[in-house]
């Protein structure tokens, strides 16, 4: 959904509020509708669909670059009619939450789109969410929240519309979570018109999603991020870090106090 390395892009504008040049976003329609949740190989699949030049491609990652559309996007939650010209305005590719949760709705707008169904094995996909983006809801301390406020915004959208609304506050049960996943699935596969439905695992690399978008096949490697690792060390690293930057002031004041006195 997202990494350290989009959290750490972002650290001047929240900390510092020095401010970023602001894009011209061209109203585009969606080509490609992203239907599988996260964990699924969302990350590589935008990476994917970027390079065939299906630009831009939505993910959770993008909310957080964006932090005022989780109003657009809880809205739609929560049954209020949305722009979604508005909410996709430059992007012509969707993976990932919180696009997925839409899908049908983007189907209807979006009536030319084709839809991905990214999938993975029941068992990885759940441990590799309770590693990584669970985590984001659940082990982030307050004075993180406090300082990163679009981190704040991102993940209040994501428990009220994933972990509280998708999986009914019970991601931790297993066999409930697998469930979920595996019913929204076979809810794609039951709802998408088969000619407009590729089920899709990264795995496959280029071959499969290319002859489905009828774009030529690359020369170059399927990208395969696995931001997973990276994750869950940001996240173990983060109860320490009031104690990394408190021991370091305290160095500095120290050897200041020699200085003076030198």
């Amino acid at each position: 959904m997202f990494c350290e390395a989009t959290i750490r892009s972002h650290f001047l504008d929240e900390v510092f509020k020095i401010p970023v040049a602001k894009g011209y976003h061209e109203i585009m329609s969606l080509k490609i509708i992203g239907a599988g949740f996260g964990r699924t190989g969302t990350t590589s699949l935008k990476a994917a669909l970027e390079q065939l030049g299906f630009t831009k491609c939505h993910h959770m990652s993008e909310v957080f670059k964006a932090p005022s559309t989780t109003d657009l996007f809880l809205a739609a939650w929560r049954g209020d009619e949305v722009d979604w010209n508005e909410v996709y305005a430059g992007y012509q590719a969707t993976t990932d939450w919180p696009s997925c949760t839409f899908y049908k709705e983007l189907m209807e707008e979006y009536p030319d789109a084709k839809v991905l169904l990214s999938v993975r094995d029941a068992e990885r996909w759940y441990a590799s969410c309770r590693n990584t983006i669970y985590r984001a809801n659940t082990d982030v301390p307050q004075w993180f929240k406090f300082i990163f406020k679009r981190y704040d915004r991102m993940q209040r959208m994501a428990s009220e519309m994933i972990w509280q609304g998708t999986f009914d506050g019970k991601f931790k049960n297993k066999a409930h979570a697998m469930a979920v996943f595996h019913k929204h699935n076979q809810e794609v596969i039951d709802t998408v018109p088969a000619e407009k439905l590729l089920v899709f695992e990264v795995k496959q690399g280029w071959e499969p999603l290319c002859e489905f978008l009828e774009v030529p096949v690359p020369d170059t490697p399927f990208p395969h991020l696995n931001d997973g690792k990276m994750m869950s060390r940001f996240f173990d690293t983060l109860p320490y870090i009031p104690w990394i930057v408190g021991g370091f002031i305290v160095v500095l004041i120290r050897y200041g106090l020699i200085w003076m006195q030198g």
